[in-house]
């Protein structure tokens, strides 16, 4: 039996949409991943960082941008065996160009050998940057879908994006 996880890093409070920077109740992610969970009849697993990020979205985003500039791989909270799961649906915001580096170390701890990775981006004009390519980097041995990009600003109104993702996982 084939099975569906989506694993995603969300970010709730001040996040940046339609040019302003709003306090979200539920990361855009996070809204996108429930949806496709329930159309999808899939697991969830969302990636926590141990050490969280600043609530100050301008902070927050220096120090992603840290992050990634030093190559960092954040510890996150919990785990899950993907071993039984035969796609992953992987969700992220897209910051400075590509995913949040927590996700990169959820990437590199498990061996998606044989598996379909399905990505998804949120963002407000970044698109997918170049984070499908980073996963085909970090997971040689999987399949990646092409990517799908959806505005945070329409999470909540993506019925189109969930359809097209839906679709990929075949």
């Amino acid at each position: 039996m084939k099975k569906t996880l989506i694993v995603f890093y969300s970010r709730s409070g001040n996040n940046y949409v339609s040019g302003n920077i709003v306090n979200l109740e539920k990361g855009n992610c996070l809204v996108v991943a429930e949806k496709l969970a329930a159309a999808a009849d899939a697991d969830l697993f969302q990636v926590q960082p141990v050490k969280e990020y600043s609530a100050d979205y301008i902070r927050c985003t220096e120090e992603a941008q840290n992050e990634l500039k030093k190559n960092a791989r954040p510890a996150y909270k919990g785990d899950i065996d993907i071993s039984s799961y035969s796609t992953v649906i992987l969700g992220y915001p897209i910051w400075w160009g590509t995913f949040p580096m927590p996700l990169y170390t959820f990437l590199e701890k498990h061996d998606f050998s044989g598996k379909k990775i399905i990505p998804f981006s949120t963002h407000e004009g970044s698109s997918l940057g170049s984070s499908v390519g980073d996963i085909r980097r970090l997971c040689p041995c999987a399949e990646v879908a092409a990517g799908t990009a959806i505005y945070g600003s329409s999470a909540t109104n993506c019925n189109r994006e969930i359809k097209e993702i839906i679709a990929k996982i075949g």
